[in-house]
């Protein structure tokens, strides 16, 4: 299936098929302000993440006492879905679970992914359904990537600022499980002043306490960045690499020392049979 293109008078987004992932976010002056995917540093630009956020020990989870193979961040993004209605201002794809999944799963699902434009931003939406007989366990969550700098503020300072004003405590990764002990805010009165030194350990985690939405940027130019149903919040780069992650998500790595049982991962969703969740992110273009 080829490449999905949306537009409106403001913007324009194109989706790929696997993994209903944004590969770019442009305004009406050809400036894209999603990352590039450059092999180099990373080739993701805005993954889903499901049926699991960040790594299982050993790269490998149980249900029901039975073990599987689990990469970092589950398999929707490595997956193709199917486009099942569009227009030219949105998309919408679904994954069923098949064969392939249930190798590594052991549930049917759907997963019903939508992008959609309002004016100067975008909004992505997932749609989770239990199409199982039995308690469906999962996390969820967002990867977009953003241009560091902003297109035009190369040379300016950038920030995240939370919304909320808040101060979360923060949480590391030692190979890519989460640590116990919480370390102190980097955040000052909910502000941040992004620099590459902040990523030397990886990505950065908020378990709780983010809020629902922040600003990211510069003073010239910002993105207001809202999300719905994740309380979990990370920010993500590679020291040199031109983007930032913002990354809200229910559901995190699991913890140093801690289970590999699904249904034990921290924040983790159980879906009933019949039980449908919505989650969110929302995008809007500043300046």
């Amino acid at each position: 299936m080829s490449n999905v293109r949306i537009e409106n008078e403001h913007l324009s987004v194109e989706i790929v098929p696997m993994g209903a992932e944004m590969q770019s976010l442009r305004t009406r002056d050809g400036a894209d302000w999603l990352w590039n995917g450059d092999p180099q540093f990373w080739t993701g630009r805005a993954p889903v993440l499901f049926p699991m956020v960040g790594r299982a020990p050993e790269d490998h989870i149980s249900v029901d006492g039975q073990r599987f193979a689990m990469s970092q961040h589950g398999f929707a993004r490595r997956n193709e879905f199917t486009l099942i209605e569009s227009g030219a201002d949105y998309a919408r794809f679904e994954l069923r679970a098949n064969e392939t999944t249930h190798q590594v799963y052991p549930f049917e699902f759907s997963l019903v992914v939508e992008h959609r434009l309002e004016g100067r931003g975008v909004r992505t939406t997932a749609v989770v359904s239990n199409l199982d007989q039995r308690p469906m366990p999962y996390g969820i969550g967002f990867h977009p990537a953003f241009l560091w700098p902003l297109p035009g503020c190369t040379g300016e300072k950038h920030s995240v600022r939370l919304d909320n004003g808040g101060e979360p405590l923060l949480a590391q990764l030692a190979d890519g499980l989460v640590k116990r002990e919480k370390m102190a805010s980097p955040f000052t009165k909910g502000e941040l002043a992004l620099h590459d030194d902040l990523f030397k350990a990886d990505a950065m985690i908020f378990p709780e306490g983010a809020g629902t939405g922040l600003r990211y940027g510069a003073d010239s130019k910002a993105i207001h960045f809202s999300w719905e149903n994740l309380p979990n919040f990370a920010l993500w780069s590679k020291p040199g690499a031109q983007f930032v992650c913002l990354e809200p998500w229910h559901g995190t790595a699991a913890m140093v020392g801690g289970s590999d049982a699904l249904e034990e991962r921290p924040f983790v969703e159980v879906l009933e049979p019949g039980g449908r969740r919505r989650y969110g992110f929302s995008v809007e273009l500043e300046g």
